[in-house]
């Protein structure tokens, strides 16, 4: 028997994205909503050992991706990013649901860690020569869940890299924030408590897997 994953998707003309709405960061683009379902379902292999890492089963025999809500995008997720949070992102949370985000995050946080520990500075590059190196990458996810903290109403300093005592106050924050019942409403602007979750495991998985696809010869 098939097991089904309700997804949200968000569309553009130019590039869609398609997010399982129950497991965080698993989301994928694509050219058209079909190429961005594709993608997602072929991600599955690869996610499945960030949710096991976390302790949480995950199926990957039998999956189907079946949508469950489309809305538009908007410039952000032409550029690559998926930025709408969705109607199942706006659900109330207990403290069973946060300790549940919080692991996942945690764990696409640990992959990336993993897979920078073991990279090489130089990163193969695109078809026309562009693509940041490990250490740029690490100081753009760094910066970007210092914005994303913000996103959520926390207050810290920024993390430097390579200063583990700071990047771990900073995850610290985020964590403890995810992990306290919501009523489903924002945080700050639209960030809601779901919302976040998705959006931070997403990047850190997305350039944790860059690294590794960027990695080989």
């Amino acid at each position: 028997m098939a097991t089904r994953i309700p997804v949200a998707v968000e569309e553009t003309p130019k590039r869609s994205f398609a997010s399982a709405i129950d497991w965080p960061g698993w989301s994928r683009s694509g050219k058209t909503v079909a190429a961005a379902l594709e993608n997602l379902a072929a991600y599955a292999d690869r996610y499945a050992p960030i949710a096991r890492a976390a302790g949480e089963p995950f199926p990957t025999d039998g999956l189907e991706v079946e949508v469950y809500e489309t809305h538009a995008g908007d410039g952000g997720t032409e550029f690559g990013v998926p930025m709408q949070a969705s109607e199942p992102d706006h659900r109330p949370t207990t403290a069973a649901d946060g300790d549940r985000l919080a692991r996942l995050v945690a764990a696409a946080w640990a992959n990336l860690d993993e897979i920078v520990a073991a990279a090489p500075e130089e990163l193969r590059k695109g078809p026309r020569g562009g693509g940041r190196d490990t250490s740029k990458i690490v100081e753009h996810t760094l910066g970007a869940d210092h914005a994303y903290a913000g996103a959520m109403g926390i207050r810290i300093p920024a993390p430097k890299p390579g200063d583990r005592a700071s990047i771990e106050a900073l995850r610290a924050a985020i964590l403890e924030v995810l992990r306290r019942p919501s009523d489903g409403r924002p945080l700050k602007g639209r960030w809601t408590v779901r919302y976040a979750a998705h959006r931070i495991a997403w990047h850190s998985l997305d350039h944790g897997w860059e690294i590794e696809d960027r990695s080989e010869p």
